[in-house]
């Protein structure tokens, strides 16, 4: 015997490590799936329904010409909740700024504005859903921005400086 007990382990290349776990993982995949099919169709439908109501709790997604329709019909309020840094940046004219971690001690600040629908406004749509949910339970009509301000950038709508 030579050399310490991980120079005698034998060493296998990524190509050959990798066909390994993926032809036994795969093989014991489709056998599984072939005899459980039904087990696997209940658990995907449970899924599927767990996740389109988690994402209707926050408020309905709505589009950015969505967004755009309803500011300029005066029938929304914006609600940006990222940090006060990226919202001095750029944000949508109008939009109020309460940052994600202080909504719970600023919504008072929304009181005024509760018979107006609200759409929360965040980076990338992350934290939009639990603060739709949190004012939904407040008694807001809540809506969040699909896709978030990155989405809203890319499309190269209008953005104000602060």
């Amino acid at each position: 015997m030579r050399g310490s007990p991980a120079e005698q382990a034998t060493v296998y290349s990524a190509p050959v490590l990798l066909s390994i776990i993926t032809g036994y993982i795969s093989l014991d995949y489709f056998i599984f799936a072939s005899e459980q099919w039904l087990l696997i169709s209940v658990f995907m439908l449970l899924l599927y329904a767990f996740i389109w109501r988690e994402g209707r709790k926050g408020g309905k997604a709505i589009t950015n010409h969505e967004l755009t329709r309803l500011i300029n019909a005066d029938q929304a309020v914006v609600l940006d909740v990222r940090e006060a840094r990226e919202f001095g940046v750029g944000h949508i004219a109008g939009a109020i700024n309460i940052p994600f971690n202080k909504i719970k001690e600023r919504v008072s600040e929304l009181e005024s504005r509760k018979d107006r629908l609200i759409v929360v406004v965040d980076k990338i749509g992350q934290h939009s859903g639990s603060i739709g949910r949190e004012l939904g339970k407040q008694g807001f009509n809540v809506h969040r921005l699909s896709g978030g301000m990155s989405e809203w950038l890319n499309e190269k709508l209008p953005t104000v400086k602060s």
